[in-house]
């Protein structure tokens, strides 16, 4: 094939350019392609489907406010609905690591929807009209709050309510079921597996709480601050209605930012936003590595919880199975608390007007956000749901910890209490039977009722005396 008939010619205001024949970009964006040929990996769809939302709700205010005609108004939306449910995403080839205003990805979206919305009777131009009323500065990063906001309430919160449903609901199935505590993973008092699960599941409904706390500051954007946030080239009004109209066709709490200077200078919401998953990521691999240890074994590691097997877990160990979803989600937690790195780092990275690493800061919220929704739903749905407590062996742990002898600190004391810890260690003897063994019994320092009644492992998991 010739090269004439694979390539077509275009031009901006340095000159002109080969495009790809069948590509509905321009100019801008094939020249973006050649000069950023990084990460091969472009901006989440999440946000491709907000930008497109940007420019459809400018494209109608534009029209209200006498900037564009109907005839050009509308198919422009028109173009802008194809993006939005999903269609040529594949046009958008900019990578991530681009200008860090985005522009690139600004005016990849304006020519694809100029070249959508154009017909041989009607000439859309990609500055003129489609991003007339804006300027990347604040159109690339209100398509990031927008695609985060979006990606918060719709995908993460319920993955979120999911999983904690899911460990509520073995929180209290196993509310009497006693098992070794363990602090600094030495043999503690005893606990009830419904104790720690129910201590997961208010881990998980904080870090709830903490994600819909931020998404006042994400979902307020600088749309209609234009290039510093002075507004210059709006048509007054613009700015408070083009971000009605995206609140009303998108169901999302998007508001005006109070000052456009801070809403354009800095991204500090979103950094906030990161900084919400990260505790997330720490809880969740605090909640998998319990998970695991406690699914260790079969026989030779502590047993409490057999982890639903999901497939072979050794190429040379027949039988071997492991905790597979709980070491995908550590993983997950690790790329989020990475991407939190980058999101801070980049979220410094604001001079006088404008923060200049835009970009990476969407992708690596967004991949966040997904990881993090996906990820959880697979821990409830694959492990949690299909957890099974082996209580005897829990039991049997309980009363075999050394810590048990504790209550009898009241009765005999600390420091024979701690005697008969110790003897039980070295004979390999329970707590009751190093207590007769030593002789408290017969020289009637403590009754077997009061011996008893004072190693009751269930009666140990609550205050009282």
């Amino acid at each position: 094939m010739s090269t004439e008939t694979e390539y077509r010619i275009e031009h901006d205001t340095m000159g002109e350019v080969r495009v790809p024949r069948s590509a509905l970009y321009r100019a801008q964006t094939q020249r973006a392609v050649e000069n950023f040929p990084i990460s091969g990996t472009g901006l989440e769809s999440g946000q491709i489907v907000a930008l497109a939302q940007i420019k459809r709700a400018a494209a109608i205010v534009n029209a209200e406010l006498g900037i564009l005609d109907t005839e050009r108004s509308q198919a422009i939306v028109a173009a802008a609905d194809q993006i939005i449910g999903g269609a040529h995403h594949d046009q958008f080839p900019v990578d991530t690591y681009q200008t860090g205003s985005g522009t690139s990805s600004n005016m990849n979206m304006n020519e694809v929807l100029a070249t959508l919305a154009s017909t041989d009777a009607l000439a859309v131009h990609p500055n003129d009209h489609v991003n007339a009323s804006q300027s990347s500065n604040d159109v690339f990063p209100t398509s990031v709050h927008l695609a985060v906001t979006a990606a918060l309430l719709h995908d993460l919160i319920p993955a979120l309510e999911h999983l904690a449903g899911a460990l509520e609901e073995k929180a209290a199935l196993w509310k009497t079921a006693v098992k070794a505590g363990r602090t600094h993973l030495m043999d503690a008092t005893p606990v009830t597996l419904g104790q720690e699960f129910a201590g997961y599941a208010r881990q998980i409904r904080l870090g709830i709480a903490r994600v819909q706390s931020t998404i006042e500051r994400v979902a307020e954007v600088p749309l209609g601050g234009t290039a510093t946030g002075t507004g210059i080239n709006t048509p007054l009004g613009f700015s408070q209605k083009v971000i009605a109209e995206l609140a009303a066709t998108t169901g999302l709490p998007i508001t005006e930012a109070l000052d456009h200077f801070e809403a354009q200078g800095a991204r500090d919401g979103l950094v906030e936003a990161s900084g919400a998953l990260r505790v997330l990521a720490v809880s969740l691999t605090k909640i998998c590595n319990d998970i695991r240890w406690m699914g260790s074994g079969p026989n030779t590691g502590l047993a409490e919880l057999h982890i639903p097997d999901l497939q072979p877990g050794s190429s040379i160990m027949p039988g071997k199975v492991n905790p597979v979803v709980p070491e995908a989600v550590l993983m997950v937690c690790a790329r989020v608390i990475g991407n939190d790195a980058t999101v801070a780092w980049a979220g410094a990275s604001g001079s006088f007007e404008l923060n200049v690493a835009i970009p990476v800061m969407g992708t690596a919220l967004l991949e966040s956000i997904r990881l993090l929704a996906n990820s959880t739903r697979v821990l409830a749905d694959k492990t949690v749901v299909g957890l099974e407590a082996n209580l005897d062996r829990a039991r049997a742990l309980a009363e075999s910890s050394p810590s048990i002898v504790t209550p009898l600190n009241r009765v005999i004391g600390y420091e024979a209490a701690a005697k008969i810890a110790k003897h039980s260690v070295e004979k390999g003897l329970t707590i009751r039977e190093a207590v007769i063994d030593l002789g408290f019994v017969e020289r009637g320092e403590v009754t077997l009722e009061q011996l008893d009644s004072a190693l009751d492992v269930l009666k140990m998991t609550a205050p009282g005396l």
